[in-house]
């Protein structure tokens, strides 16, 4: 019996020091999932994922968004992911590093989309975050904004919005704020 305890003691220590080499890096359990869903990731042509600090730190990467319909067609629009180490059960915070004349998001970046609120769910994944940040391009909703300006002149008028979104892409002011450039 004596002889198991060492047995398993030595176990252990292996483990603990990755056999003799240094301690090993273990993989938190939120690290494990977003690889599984970066893995899975099924992008729309549209988008693209990047990892700045280099592939060794998944928790922290970027997707690039270019609608090809809608008001935002032909711009380019960055999100900065930052997944917390107990994801699936926490949703990443996500960050709009673009300036972008739009309803649901806010002129220091954030997002207003449902799936990383309330609705946020452990069976949800990466792909449904970008999924819905895309459609938030394709068909903004002005009836859950954060930027209210903008949501007010995307319901009453429009052909308003559209002209002020190209105007914002292109570099201009809307508002008596200066946009860069994002075509």
């Amino acid at each position: 019996m004596i002889k198991l305890f060492k047995v398993k003691e030595k176990q252990k220590e292996a483990n603990e020091n990755g056999n003799g080499k240094g301690p090993c890096n273990k993989q938190t359990a939120g690290e494990l999932r977003l690889h599984k869903d970066i893995t899975e990731l099924n992008l729309p042509r549209s988008c693209t994922i990047s990892f700045p600090g280099g592939k060794d730190k998944l928790m922290n990467f970027e997707i690039t968004i270019k609608p090809y319909d809608g008001y935002y067609a032909g711009g380019k629009f960055l999100f900065s992911f930052e997944v917390p180490s107990f994801y699936p059960h926490e949703p990443p915070k996500v960050k709009c590093k673009t300036k972008v004349y739009h309803p649901n998001i806010d002129l220091e970046g954030s997002v207003c989309l449902n799936v990383l609120r309330e609705d946020w769910k452990p069976v949800l994944n990466i792909n449904t975050i970008v999924y819905g940040l895309y459609h938030l391009f394709t068909e903004p909703n002005p009836e859950d904004p954060l930027n209210t300006d903008a949501a007010a002149v995307l319901r009453d008028r429009p052909e308003l919005f559209k002209s002020n979104v190209r105007k914002a892409m292109y570099g201009g002011c809307v508002d008596n704020i200066s946009f860069a450039r994002c075509v």
